[in-house]
């Protein structure tokens, strides 16, 4: 099946955080805390997938008050934080959402990706990601992690799914 006909049927997107949503980096202040930087187009394109029918979910292996806080702002209510091992929350999702795993993509960029890539029907893939998971990927972006490649993941399977143009015609007239 061709990669096109894959993203036409994607009803569900999971977003890994580390490396995808943020650069990678973690930066920590002098008391220990640690900020996190996210891409205002990433969140404006899960906005507008969500507009259209996409649901995106977060699965992260950390816990970070901060990404609690980007997803609450984006209106993700399928975060989950604290797993390294994501095939479960994959399944549990699929299952409370009668979805079949070839109607979810996955973006990730590294090897806590690995599983969750394997499982779903169209695995995804940052331009920086490690080479095990670009190998692993029906599709890479060109842009790196925290620099706009969810927004592109997005794009292309909204623009595979035919809904592309129609929302850029209603930013276009203001509504």
């Amino acid at each position: 099946m061709q990669i096109e006909e894959r993203a036409r049927n994607i009803a569900l997107l999971i977003l890994d955080v580390d490396g995808v949503l943020t650069d990678g980096g973690l930066y920590y202040d002098a008391s220990g805390q640690v900020s996190k930087r996210f891409n205002v187009q990433d969140g404006l394109g899960i906005k507008m997938a969500r507009s259209v029918g996409l649901e995106c979910a977060v699965i992260s292996g950390l816990e970070s008050p901060a990404v609690a806080s980007r997803a609450r702002e984006l209106g993700i209510a399928e975060y989950h934080p604290g797993h390294t091992n994501k095939v479960p929350i994959i399944r549990d999702i699929c299952s409370r959402k009668n979805l079949d795993l070839a109607q979810v993509a996955y973006l990730g960029d590294d090897w806590v990706d690995a599983s969750a890539m394997r499982l779903v029907g169209l695995p995804m893939a940052v331009a920086n990601a490690q080479p095990e998971i670009t190998a692993l990927a029906a599709w890479v972006s060109k842009a790196p992690g925290g620099h706009g490649a969810a927004r592109e993941a997005i794009a292309f399977i909204l623009e595979a799914q035919g809904k592309y143009a129609a929302l850029w015609e209603k930013w276009l007239r203001g509504s």
